[in-house]
C-alpha cells in the first residue's frame, strides 16, 4: 500500500528556496505570507523494496509551517493546515501517513488528528527511539566506551519514551543515574530498573559517559557545563534538549539525534533532506515499513512509546533490510572525523588518569 509522509520547513529561509521571490522578506513576513499556501504533495517517492520482496512507494506531503508557528500559532489555524496535508495524501493514494519533525509532537501527537481524518497515522516514535537506542549503542563502541564499566544518563526518564529508553539500555551499563523533574516519581522509577539512582539535578549528569535525554522541554537543559569529556549524548527531543552551544562549544563529545538509516531497494526521493543518498530518517521508515507490511493502523500515535513497541520495530526493520547507516546530529549527517575526535578525547582524559 501506498504511505505519506509530512514534512515542514525549519525555519523561514527554507521556503526561499521554493518560492525565491520571498527572498528579500524578514522571516516573520515570510511566515505570515506561507499561511495562504495549501500543504501539497512535494516529491513522489519510489523503489522501496525488501530483499524478499516486499514494496511500497508514497509522497512526501509539504506543510508549510515552521516551527515557530507550531508552538505560536492558534491550535486550531494548525490542526487546518495538517487536516489539508492529510486530505492532500489521501488523495494521492496514500493509506497511513507519518508525521515528519513539528508534526508529530504539536499537541498530542497525532491523535486529535487521526479522529479528524480517520486517516491511519504514526508518529514514527517507536523506531526512532530504537534507532536511537541502536545507535548509542554503536557510538560507544566506535568511541571506545567500555558500556559495562560506564556510567548511563537518561534525562526525562519519568516520562514513557525516557523509560522504556531506560528499561531497554540500563542492563547494559555499569550504572544508571535517572534525571526527573519530579525526586518521588523519578524513584518510583529507579526501583524498577536494577543499578540506577534517581535526581532531579542535571548536575549530576558530569558523571555520565553517555546520555539519552528524552524530555518535553521547550527550551535548551544541556549545556556545555553539564557534560564529561569525551561523552556521547542521544538528544531524541523535540525542540531538542541539547544546546547549540554544545556543537560550537565542546568538540570533545558526540551530539547524536537518532540514526540514519539505509533503506533498502532502489528508493529514490526525489527530495533533498541534506542525507546521502537512499538514507532516511527513522520516523520516515516507520512508516515505509507499516505501509510494506500493509498495517493501516496508527502503530506510534500520542507522547507514549512503549519498550515492547520499540522491540517490535527492531524486529520488522530486520525482517524487511532496514539497517543503521549512520548518525545525525543537528539536521544533518555525523562524519567519521567527528567520531575520532571524541575517541581521541576519551583516550586524552584515559592516559591522564593512569598518568
Amino acid at each position: 500500500m501506498k504511505f505519506a509522509f509530512l514534512i515542514h520547513p525549519l525555519e523561514a529561509r527554507d521556503m526561499v528556496k521554493k518560492y525565491p521571490l520571498l527572498k528579500p522578506l524578514p522571516d516573520r513576513a515570510i511566515e505570515s505570507l506561507a499561511l495562504a499556501i495549501k500543504p501539497k504533495v512535494v516529491a513522489h517517492v519510489t523503489g522501496i523494496e525488501s530483499p524478499d520482496g516486499h514494496k511500497t512507494e508514497g509522497y512526501f506531503v509539504g506543510v508549510p509551517l515552521t516551527p515557530r508557528q507550531f508552538m505560536e500559532l492558534p491550535k486550531e489555524t494548525v490542526y487546518r493546515k495538517l487536516v489539508g496535508a492529510v486530505e492532500a495524501a489521501r488523495e494521492a493514494g496514500a493509506e497511513i501517513v507519518g508525521l515528519g519533525a513539528f508534526t508529530s509532537v504539536f499537541d498530542d501527537g497525532g491523535i486529535t488528528l487521526q479522529k479528524r481524518t480517520g486517516m491511519a497515522i504514526t508518529t514514527g516514535n517507536s523506531y526512532t527511539v530504537a534507532t536511537a537506542i541502536e545507535g548509542t549503542l554503536d557510538a560507544c563502541d566506535r568511541v571506545g566506551i567500555d558500556r559495562k564499566q560506564a556510567v548511563l544518563a537518561v534525562v526525562g526518564a519519568t516520562g514513557s519514551i525516557g523509560r522504556a529508553c531506560a528499561e531497554v539500555m540500563s542492563p547494559e551499563f555499569g550504572r544508571t543515574i535517572l534525571i526527573g523533574r519530579d525526586l518521588a516519581k523519578t524513584e518510583v522509577v529507579a526501583e524498577s530498573i536494577p543499578g540506577s539512582v534517581a535526581t532531579i539535578n542535571m548536575s549530576d549528569l558530569v558523571e555520565a559517559d553517555v546520555v539519552v535525554t528524552v524530555t518535553s522541554s521547550d527550551s535548551d537543559l544541556i549545556l556545555p557545563e553539564h557534560i564529561k569529556q569525551g561523552a556521547i549524548i542521544c538528544d531524541v527531543a523535540r525542540p531538542r534538549d541539547v544546546s547549540v552551544r554544545v556543537a560550537k562549544e565542546r568538540p570533545d563529545v558526540l551530539v547524536i539525534e537518532g540514526g540514519v538509516i539505509d533503506v533498502p531497494g532502489n528508493v529514490e526521493f526525489n527530495f533533498q533532506f541534506g542525507f546521502p543518498p537512499k538514507t532516511a530518517y527513522a520516523c520516515m521508515s516507520e512508516t515505509f515499513m507499516l505501509a510494506m507490511e500493509d498495517r493501516r493502523e496508527s502503530f506510534s500515535l500520542g507522547k507514549t512509546v512503549t519498550a515492547e513497541q520499540v522491540k517490535e520495530t527492531w524486529e520488522m526493520a530486520n525482517r524487511l533490510g532496514f539497517k543503521l547507516a549512520g548518525y545525525r546530529s543537528f539536521e544533518r549527517a555525523v562524519g567519521d572525523d567527528e567520531i575520532e575526535r571524541v575517541k581521541m578525547a576519551r583516550q586524552t582524559v584515559s592516559a591522564a588518569v593512569g598518568g
